[in-house]
C-alpha cells in the first residue's frame, strides 16, 4: 500500500507557525492511528512552511483567506493530482475541522468517485429512514457528520467525525462503529449540518438529503443527470454550489449548532483520554 503524502500550506500567511506545526501533528495522528482503523489507508501530514514549493507526489491543503462559492473542497490539478482548499482565519481555529476533512474525503476517495450499493432512505417528518430500495451511494467520508460539533480533539486540536464502511452495511448490529465517534449510531445515518448524495436507480437521477438546520426537517435536493461528469463530486459541489451555503456560512448561521458545539467540547477531554489509553500516549 502506497504511502500518502498530505502537504499543508497557509497560502494566507496568517495562521501563526507554531498553530501550522500543532494542527499538522494532530492530522497526523488522525490519519496515520484514527482513519486506519477503519479504511486501508497509509497516509501522513506534514506542514510545508513554503506557499509556491510543494514537493513531487505531495497532495496540498491550502489555507486561504476566502473562495468564490461552491469552489472549496477537493480539486484535481492539470496532472490529476488531488488537492484541497478550506477558509481558514488567525482568529478561528475552527479552520481545522475543515482541514480534517477534506484531508479524510481526499484519502477514502481522491477523485470522487468512489460509489457503493445500499439500502435506500427516505425523509420522514424530522427524521432519516431507511426505505425499501436501493441507492448508489457516492462515499463522502466525512459529509454525514460534518457539523463541527460532532468533531473530537487531538493533544488539543479539533478534527472531523468520519464514517466506516459498515455505514453501508444493510442492517444495524450492536458493537459496530458506523462514525469514529460512534456519534452516528445506525447505517445511512445523517446528523444535523450533514448531507448525502447518491443515484436514485429508479429514476437514474443524482438526489441528495441534506439537513441544514437541527430544528427543522431535512431536505430532498434533486440534482439531476451527472452525464460524463470527470469526478461526480466535483460536479456535485458545483450543482449545490446555489442550493446551500458552505460549511463556513452554516456554522456562523446555526446558533444552535454553535452552543451544541460548546456542550460537545466539554466533553472531548474524555475522548482524547480513551485515545491516551488506547495508544499509550
Amino acid at each position: 500500500m502506497a504511502l500518502i503524502q498530505i502537504g499543508l500550506v497557509d497560502k494566507t500567511k496568517k495562521i501563526s507557525p507554531t498553530l501550522m506545526h500543532e494542527a499538522a501533528a494532530a492530522l497526523n495522528v488522525q490519519v496515520v492511528q484514527d482513519l486506519p482503523q477503519h479504511w486501508p489507508i497509509s497516509a501522513t501530514v506534514q506542514y510545508l512552511p513554503s506557499t509556491t514549493h510543494i514537493p513531487a507526489g505531495v497532495w496540498p491543503v491550502f489555507l486561504v483567506a476566502k473562495l468564490p462559492p461552491g469552489e472549496g473542497g477537493f480539486h484535481m490539478d492539470k496532472h490529476n493530482q488531488p488537492y484541497a482548499e478550506v477558509i481558514a482565519s488567525p482568529t478561528s481555529e475552527e479552520w481545522t475541522i475543515d482541514a480534517s476533512h477534506e484531508i479524510l474525503e481526499m484519502l477514502v476517495d481522491p477523485y470522487g468517485n468512489r460509489m457503493q450499493s445500499s439500502l435506500s432512505i427516505k425523509i420522514q417528518g424530522n427524521s432519516v429512514v431507511d426505505d425499501d430500495a436501493q441507492f448508489n451511494y457516492l462515499v463522502e467520508s466525512a459529509d454525514p457528520c460534518e457539523a463541527d460539533n460532532y468533531g473530537y480533539s487531538i493533544q488539543g486540536i479539533q478534527v472531523s467525525d468520519f464514517i466506516t464502511p459498515h455505514f453501508y452495511d444493510r442492517v444495524s448490529a450492536v458493537g459496530v462503529k458506523y462514525s469514529f465517534t460512534g456519534a452516528i449510531t445506525r447505517p445511512r445515518g445523517i446528523l444535523p449540518g450533514g448531507y448525502i448524495s447518491y443515484v436514485n436507480l429508479e429514476t437514474d437521477q443524482w438526489e441528495q438529503i441534506l439537513w441544514v438546520d437541527p430544528n427543522s426537517a431535512p431536505q430532498l435536493r434533486q440534482l439531476g443527470p451527472a452525464g460524463n461528469a470527470k469526478s461526480l463530486r466535483m460536479w456535485i459541489d458545483g450543482q449545490m454550489a446555489n442550493l446551500h451555503p458552505d460549511r463556513a456560512s452554516r456554522s456562523a448561521a446555526n446558533a444552535s449548532a454553535a452552543a451544541a458545539n460548546q456542550a460537545k467540547r466539554a466533553n472531548l477531554a474524555k475522548i482524547a483520554a480513551l485515545r491516551g489509553s488506547l495508544y499509550g500516549s
